[in-house]
């Protein structure tokens, strides 16, 4: 072997090392982001605590992504609602989708109330009737289309209602 080839292959492998230790270090740098799990790895007696302390009250937010396929109208719930369990101080809840915007009502002793409601994106949240009342009602206003979300109690279980 010649020593100019003893010479390529050393500064190959130099070049190699080099363009190693850089990418470790740019991931490093950066952090856990891409390497790991947001905000570490959780043991199992802090995953059992959070799950034992109660639930946040959700409160109304805009920066929601758009519902996708299988939502349903106001007026004909159907595959885009779904249940969700009762809380302890609380009825059942329920969400709705529409072209819209979203909402999630409950029914309680007071009757339905809205929990929390998100437009979808073109969308604005143009009236609402939180209740809890009889009825609520969440308004969802676009440039060329208008949605209105109805729902009432049946039982204790929170249903979208046609528009009277």
């Amino acid at each position: 072997m010649s020593r100019r080839s003893i010479l390529v292959a050393a500064g190959w492998v130099a070049t190699a090392a080099v363009a190693t230790l850089i990418g470790l270090g740019a991931i490093r740098l950066v952090g856990e982001s891409i390497t790991g799990t947001p905000g570490g790895v959780r043991s199992e007696a802090e995953i059992e605590r959070a799950l034992a302390s109660p639930e946040p009250t959700p409160t109304a937010t805009t920066n929601v992504a758009p519902p996708g396929p299988g939502t349903t109208s106001a007026t004909h719930p159907g595959p885009g609602t779904t249940s969700v369990a009762p809380t302890a101080s609380s009825g059942v809840r329920r969400s709705f989708a529409t072209d819209g915007g979203t909402a999630v009502a409950e029914c309680g002793a007071g009757g339905v109330r809205l929990v929390s409601w998100a437009p979808a994106q073109g969308y604005r949240v143009r009236d609402v009737d939180r209740g809890p009342d009889d009825d609520v009602e969440v308004t969802f206003e676009g440039a060329a289309r208008e949605y209105e979300l109805k729902v009432r109690c049946i039982g204790s279980e929170p249903v979208a209602a046609a528009d009277d």
